[in-house]
Order: C-alpha cells, then structure tokens, then sequence
C-alpha cells in the first residue's frame, strides 16, 4: 500500500505539473522544412517544458503571414520577416506587435535562376521573366535590391507565382528566374531535378541589401503581462537551435516526426544551409544570437526608406526589443 500511495502520489504530481504548463501557439512563417526543425527539437528536448510551456507549432503560407496573427493576438509569438513587420506597423500604428528575437541574422532573400536561362547576375534579370509569390519575404525586399543594383524595373517581366507553383515554373523554364528564400528555392529545384550547376542563387545581401532576415515576433500586450513566459520561450528557442547546429541529425528527425512525408536528407541540408549562411554569422558569434546591431537596424531603415514612403516618421524602438533577451543574447557553442 505504501508503494501504491508512493505510485499515486507521483502520478498527481505529474499531473499538476502537466496542468501547470502554458499553452503558448507559435506561428511560423512557413511550412515544416529544415529550418523549422530547430522549434521541434525544442519541444522534443524538453526546452519548452523546462520553461514550464506548451507549445504547438502552425505552419504558415510566407514571410507576412504570421505579422497579423499575433498582432491580433491570435497567437502570442510568431516567425516572420522584419522589415515587413516595419512597414505593417507603419500602415498599423499602434499595433501591439514587435520583434524580440533576430534569428537570420544575414537574411535569405534571394533570387534563384537557371544559368541555362541566362541568370547569373543582378543585370542579367533585365530582359527576363522574374516569377515571384506576392506575400513573399525575398519579393518585399525587391524593390531595394533593383535600386541598390540600378536595375531597369521597366525592362523585368514580373510573373505573380503561387508558392506551390513558383520552382515548378523556373523548372519547366516557365520563368528565367523566381524571388524566394535561397534554401527553400535551390533545395526545390534540386528536388525537381534541375541540375546543381545549373543553378544560380543570387543573395540580396551579398549585392547591397542590408537588411536584417526573419526575427521571432511577439504581441506586445501578451509580453507585458507575461514576461516570464517570453523570456523562457526565447532561451527554449536559442536552445533549439543549439541542439540543431550541434546534431542536424536529431533535430530533422523532430521534424520528420511532425511532416512524414519530407526528404530527410534534402530538410537536412536545408536546415544546414541555413545555420551556415543565415544563423551563425560573424556577428552572432561575436556578439550573441537573437541580439542586433542597433545601428545597422538604422541603416535597414534609411535603405527601406529608398523604395518604401513611410507614413509616420519611422521609430526603430518601435520594431525590436531586447527586453527578454540577456544581456549579449545567447551563445550557440
């Protein structure tokens, strides 16, 4: 009897401990690939329950799609592109969403041709027929990287592409090039069987876009009341990604868990392309992951300032806080 008493005892506390979690809905910005696989280690490694969190991961449709979910308060945190977050708040001031967490700290943005279509360079688009998804991260930022490139806008037949259709196309030859993130599209394409030498990935920030990438977002009225949770859903991510950049493996099965039907070879190397160009840069290894640099966010800015007239006086306090962060954010060693 004392066993069983022992036995039950444990059993309501476990259970008090399962009540006592917090749900928490995050909102990406994509569907389950490599790069999500981190945010599933997270959960499968305990992190977020560390933290004493549930949470469930919703897929997305594109780099805008999670900004109105959690500024509506339809989900406390969120995935999404910043520099479309800026602008959201621009045309949606006082709309209680911010970014709290920089995740690409060199973003993805790219455009990724066909060198048998003629792409290779920026200059090269002129001429040609760029497919490119309206609510895409890397089409946002277009507009910069043609001034930056003193690109003749007039001269690009711009083809508006559905996601499911937009590597198909370039495929097919369909569209010489398309606008996208540079490990989605390359990877895409290499799954539909179009060469790697036959494939050229332009990335914006290697041709004057200087831009931030994607940042976890949160709703700023959930974050005031609920600090605590913010502060350990961030270092439960940081420790996500840890996990992955230490075993892609392990966190590609998480993955595969949660999407059966995804390649895990191809997610794996998705996911590696992006903790080695997107992730672990000089900067996050310098000075920390999820921090930034204030004065290049400044600079995002005025660069966004050169196709993009805001209606209000831009405040870049208003776009990311560092207030759930530690001081010189976390190591991914």
């Amino acid at each position: 009897m004392f066993h069983r008493a022992i036995a039950v005892a444990a059993g309501l506390v476990a259970a008090a401990a399962a009540h006592a979690q917090t749900e928490m809905p995050f909102a990406l910005d994509w569907k389950f690939e490599g790069p999500a696989a981190p945010y599933f280690a997270a959960i499968d490694n305990g992190h977020f329950s560390d933290a004493g969190l549930e949470v469930e991961i919703s897929a997305g449709q594109g780099s805008l799609d999670a900004i109105p979910k959690v500024a509506t308060g339809a989900f406390p945190v969120g995935f999404a592109d910043i520099n479309s977050l800026i602008k959201f708040l621009d045309q949606n001031p006082g709309a209680p969403v911010t970014a709290v967490m920089m995740v690409y700290d060199k973003p993805p943005f790219a455009i990724v041709g066909r060198k048998s279509l003629g792409i290779e360079a920026p200059k090269d688009l002129e001429g040609k027929v760029l497919g490119a998804p309206p609510p895409d991260g890397a089409w946002a930022q277009f507009p910069i990287f043609a001034a930056e490139n003193d690109l003749d806008t007039d001269a690009i037949t711009v083809e508006p592409v559905g996601f499911p259709t937009r590597e198909p196309m370039l495929a097919e030859g369909e569209v010489d090039a398309v606008a996208g993130f540079s490990f989605s599209s390359y990877l895409n394409l290499v799954r539909l069987g179009v060469e790697e030498d036959d494939i050229s990935t332009i990335l914006m920030a290697d041709y004057g876009v200087d831009l931030y990438g994607n940042a976890v977002i949160v709703n700023t009225d959930f974050a005031e009341e609920n600090p605590e949770l913010v502060e350990g859903f961030l270092a439960a991510v940081a420790a996500g990604w840890k996990d992955a950049i230490a075993d892609p493996a392990s966190a590609i099965e998480s993955l595969v868990d949660r999407n059966p039907a995804a390649d895990a070879a191809l997610e794996e190397r998705r996911l590696q392309l992006a903790i080695d160009a997107n992730v672990v840069t000089d900067w996050t290894t310098e000075n920390g992951f999820g921090v930034i640099d204030a004065a290049r966010l400044e600079n995002s800015i005025e660069q966004i300032k050169l196709t993009y007239e805001f209606e209000t006086e831009p405040d870049a306090s208003l776009y990311f806080s560092d207030a759930y962060l530690p001081e010189g954010g976390f190591s991914l060693e």
